[in-house]
């Protein structure tokens, strides 16, 4: 799997209702564009349903 880091997670926002988890708050690298993520002034959402496995990095899935 092809990868690149694409910035540090800052926090994770979660739905206090049902306990999920609902996205990551992460602040993004320099050199990375926000086109596919939804931005929040200087920080990247990525949507949790894109994560792919979670070790010393997360693993997303840019197509989700």
């Amino acid at each position: 799997m092809d990868g690149m880091v694409i910035g540090e997670l800052e926090n994770i926002t979660l739905d206090m209702k049902t306990g999920k988890l609902v996205d990551l708050v992460v602040k993004p690298n320099t050199k990375v564009r926000g086109d596919r993520r939804q931005e929040d002034g200087k920080f990247m959402r990525i949507p949790f349903e894109a994560v792919c496995a979670i070790k010393e990095y997360i693993v997303v899935d840019e197509k989700r």
